[in-house]
């Protein structure tokens, strides 16, 4: 039977483990999420130019990230994409944290095929009236599309871009397959040190349903707030 120790998870080396996978995790979330957030826009926007090549290029990058698992996106930036560097370039990634950033680029990438179509969508919700006027008052495309017709999108997409900011949370635990210090990884460092399978893996799943739960609320609260009908 499985007896709690709350002085096992406040104490010791183990807990020291399972505390920093915790904290790297979220920082994998946020550097990604905050790396994504830009680039999905800059898609969407994209996908919505008047060019033709400007629309192939967003749509081949959504459908190409979208098509192949995170997994293998994972292992290429990890293993792949460091040999094709210059030699100085690849000695000095391998230097550093080189799991962390593989496992940054790919998450990034990924999420930003996903948040960019939720953007679109909010983008095309948007009256064309406002691009219109917009671009008659002198703006250019990127300037207005940035300054008018994004802001409004936002609010609409708020929902979708924190459940997609839900959905980036519990994928990086994926990154422990590259050796990522994240929280399944300290769980199964544990494990393998302590034979406590059962408490590790406990606390690795309450993390994840707590911080799960966190941004549920948040999203509740935002959509309340900001978004247009929120009660």
């Amino acid at each position: 039977m499985l007896s709690f120790d709350p002085d096992w998870l406040l104490h010791g080396t183990y807990a020291g483990w399972l505390w920093q996978g915790l904290l790297t995790s979220l920082q994998l979330t946020l550097v990604a999420l905050l790396c994504a957030l830009p680039l999905a826009a800059v898609v969407a926007m994209m996908r919505m130019a008047p060019q033709r090549p400007l629309r192939a290029m967003a749509a081949g990058y959504v459908e190409g990230v979208r098509g192949v698992p995170l997994l293998a996106h994972l292992l290429f930036w990890y293993f792949g994409a460091p040999e094709l560097l210059p030699e100085s370039w690849k000695q000095a990634l391998y230097e550093h944290d080189v799991e962390f950033a593989g496992a940054a680029v790919a998450l990034t990438l990924y999420a930003a095929a996903y948040l960019a179509e939720d953007i679109r969508s909010g983008l095309r919700a948007v009256p064309v009236g406002q691009l219109d006027a917009a671009r008659a008052l002198g703006l250019g495309y990127v300037t207005a599309m940035r300054l008018v017709v994004l802001p409004q999108a936002v609010r609409t997409t708020l929902p979708p871009l924190l459940s997609q900011t839900l959905n980036l949370w519990k994928d990086s635990s994926v990154a422990t397959v590259v050796g990522v210090g994240e929280l399944m990884y300290q769980a199964a460092r544990v494990e393998s040190a302590s034979f406590r399978s059962a408490k590790a893996f406990t606390f690795a799943t309450l993390a994840y349903l707590t911080v799960s739960l966190a941004l549920t609320a948040l999203a509740a609260l935002l959509q309340r707030r900001w978004t247009p009908g929120g009660a």
